[in-house]
């Protein structure tokens, strides 16, 4: 039975959005009408959809027992978890796991709610995707419950936007693994990973010492979210401003595509003039999208 429309639901049909209540199963037809009235509401509110990963992209988790012996010292630098607002570096023991927020995080969400509506979408289980939401926004003023864990996907090993209560054609993506959205490339922009921990580093099988080892760390000012920022402040600007066609039938895989020429005819500037790029950013962080 649908809580919300009070008919059947077929097993066989519709999508489990146990994120939002549990045990909650729309059918096809009440998901079509909800995601039409959404997507009408945020619209006059000039706002896009954004779907965020976690792991390297928000923020670097590490188990506490990973840790190697040039990282103890980070034991005694983390900071309160009675006010995280404060805090960039937490160790929450109680999960026997260390986590790095990625500089400019904070300043990011503020700023990127603004002209649009964030859901969490992380392969990382149920408690764990709710402790990071905890430590990104502990005064729940983003995602309002939006949080999506692998345990609410309908794919294994694969995300997908049918658990998004919002249309494909108004939803940006921001992620570090291609692989996971196979089904929504165009919507997808492709992160640089953040790799603050050792762990990290030797999980993707890097010979190199990670930003923890280093003692150092992205910048704020011009690390990835800061470039990403620009990036959707970009997409926001061309969908609502600049497009001639009827606002409802406008597509943000569009503008993205549009957009990564651009960026792509800048980086091979940059590259044919006499100064080299002194970090392609603009080329590792924008995938451009494949429109059919």
């Amino acid at each position: 039975m649908c809580i919300l429309c009070g008919q059947r639901v077929d097993d066989e049909s519709g999508v489990t959005f146990g994120y939002i209540h549990k045990g909650l199963r729309l059918g096809n037809d009440e998901i079509v009408r909800l995601r039409s009235t959404d997507m009408k509401n945020l619209l006059r509110h000039k706002k896009l959809y954004l779907v965020l990963d976690l792991d390297h992209t928000l923020l670097n988790s590490t188990q506490l027992n990973h840790l190697t012996a040039e990282e103890e010292y980070l034991k005694g630098q983390s900071d309160s978890l009675q006010d995280v607002s404060k805090g960039s570096l937490f160790m929450l023991e109680f999960m026997h796991m260390m986590t790095k927020l990625r500089p400019f995080v904070r300043t990011f969400l503020k700023e990127a709610s603004e002209m649009f509506e964030m859901y969490i979408y992380t392969m990382g289980d149920r408690p764990y995707a709710l402790e990071m939401a905890k430590l990104l926004d502990p005064k729940k003023e983003y995602f309002n419950g939006r949080v999506i864990s692998r345990d609410d996907g309908t794919q294994k090993h694969q995300k997908g936007l049918d658990v998004v209560l919002g249309q494909d054609s108004a939803v940006v993506i921001l992620d570090d693994t291609e692989n996971a959205w196979t089904k929504h490339k165009d919507n997808l922009i492709l992160m640089e990973r953040y790799h603050f921990f050792a762990s990290s580093c030797r999980q993707f099988g890097f010979d190199c010492r990670s930003l923890s080892q280093l003692k150092s760390d992205e910048s704020e000012p011009d690390g990835a979210l800061a470039s990403i920022l620009k990036i959707l402040r970009q997409i926001h600007h061309i969908f609502f401003d600049e497009l001639d066609s009827d606002l409802a039938s406008r597509d943000v895989r569009q503008v993205c595509l549009l957009l990564s020429f651009e960026i792509q005819n800048r980086v091979d500037s940059d590259r044919r003039g006499a100064a080299p790029l002194s970090s392609p950013k603009w080329e590792i962080v924008f995938r451009p999208p494949q429109i059919l």
